[in-house]
């Protein structure tokens, strides 16, 4: 079935992002509430459920007065895309957890429901949208949350955000790989793309750069170095010559990797502009 694109002004094709919270504003009460960063404005949503069909489960760490903190991202496709963030440690994503764990066929529109708890905790009710029936499982202390999330995620066909499994896991940040925050860092030194990393980690069949070998973690820097040089020499070598002296070499003999990255950046800016 062909969607009619509707012509005309829209808002932007970005994702509403919901957030969890049993407050009050102006004398109304609401479990859930958008966020406008620009205004620094708290919107209440007065619905209290979200029907739609459930498309990603992700696990994103967002920072908080200096610390990081997990979330659980709901990704609900509806009439728009929604993503229901909350902590992943929480009441209301640990009530959704368990029912969603029930759903074996992810195909079918499901129903969220924010329903109020004691002392301002909001817990979350799942039903079978065509049947309006509730789907339910019993709370158990023994349950290993990191398996419910990651056996979810595989009905989704997703494998991003996962995190391995230890006996009665709670499912806090996991220590970031030194290869991961090696590349994170020369990426962001770099402004280079988040997706063009993910694409070239896709085309080797892994999902973060910990698995690849030093090899190819050495090649996957070197191409986002090589792309932002591009256009900046007059000889098609240049860059590249410059950057096995200025950062292989100096690395190899002890130097900082991105103080070398970030001299090399230096030089061929310098180039660039006929400064040397």
């Amino acid at each position: 079935m062909v969607t009619e694109i509707k012509l005309g002004l829209c808002n932007p094709p970005e994702p509403i992002y919901l957030y969890v919270k049993n407050a009050e504003l102006g004398g109304e009460s609401y479990l859930w509430y958008h966020y406008d960063i620009e205004r620094d404005k708290t919107i209440p949503v007065s619905q209290r459920a979200l029907t739609g069909y459930l498309s990603e489960l992700r696990l994103t760490t967002k920072e908080f007065k200096g610390k990081d903190n997990l979330k659980l991202d709901i990704v609900v496709s509806a009439d728009e895309l929604y993503v229901v963030r909350t902590g992943v440690e929480t009441n209301f994503a640990k009530s959704f957890l368990l029912a969603a764990s029930l759903v074996q066929d992810f195909s079918k529109p499901l129903i969220i429901v924010a329903n109020a708890g004691d002392e301002n905790t909001v817990f979350c009710n799942l039903y079978d949208a065509a049947s309006k029936t509730k789907i339910y499982r019993e709370w158990s202390r023994d349950l290993d949350w990191a398996t419910i999330i990651r056996d979810i995620q595989s009905l989704l066909g997703g494998t991003s955000s996962t995190i391995p499994s230890t006996p009665k896991l709670s499912v806090v940040p996991q220590p970031v790989h030194p290869q991961d925050l090696r590349i994170k860092n020369i990426r962001t030194l770099l402004d280079y793309p988040l997706d063009l990393v993910k694409e070239w980690l896709q085309f080797q069949d892994v999902d973060r750069p910990s698995l690849l070998d030093i090899n190819q973690i050495n090649e996957l820097i070197k191409t986002m170095c090589l792309a932002w040089a591009a256009g900046k020499c007059e000889y098609p070598n240049e860059a590249e010559s410059l950057y096995q002296n200025l950062v292989v070499d100096a690395v190899a003999n002890g130097a900082d990797e991105l103080t070398a990255i970030n001299a090399w950046m230096q030089q061929l800016q310098a180039v660039k502009t006929g400064a040397v």
